[in-house]
């Protein structure tokens, strides 16, 4: 478990392992609101067949579950996926938290060592990243009409 105080000093962020069916769906519903609802993507293309493959995350600030990540091992390394932030909570320091759980998570498993960790990024979340020693990669592409940029981490 991630602890930190946000930005604004205010708000605890917590950050765990999803290890319960009722996180599971909290961690879903964040998803949703915010890829589906808030940008539009179809809900098949949120929710697709590497979910029990997946390692999941919830973030909760003053005890509200507010964000959602997972990763999963690929043939191309370790991929970083569905990082969602609900919008009244952005700016806060959350998605820092997730990424930091996220990173601690997969340092914590040996079949990781030496593995390309990578990412898409949607263009607005790229500065987050960066922040992680992400870098930009290829070409923009498109996922689900939304702009991203491939960003590796060796």
């Amino acid at each position: 478990m991630i602890k930190h105080l946000g930005k604004t000093g205010r708000s605890l962020i917590k950050v765990i392992k999803v290890n319960s069916s009722d996180h599971l769906a909290q961690a879903h519903t964040i998803r949703y609101e915010v890829f589906v609802t808030g940008q539009d993507v179809p809900p098949e293309e949120e929710i697709d067949q590497y979910e029990d493959d997946c390692h999941h995350f919830l973030a909760f600030s003053d005890d509200v579950p507010c964000g959602a990540a997972r990763w999963r091992f690929t043939a191309d390394g370790v991929k970083l996926e569905r990082f969602a932030v609900l919008a009244s909570y952005r700016g806060c320091g959350v998605g820092s938290a997730l990424v930091q759980a996220v990173l601690s998570d997969i340092n914590n498993h040996p079949e990781s060592s030496g593995k390309l960790l990578y990412l898409n990024s949607q263009i607005s979340a790229m500065k987050l990243y960066s922040k992680f020693n992400f870098k930009k990669v290829g070409e923009m592409f498109q996922e689900c009409d939304i702009d991203h940029y491939k960003m590796i981490r060796h």
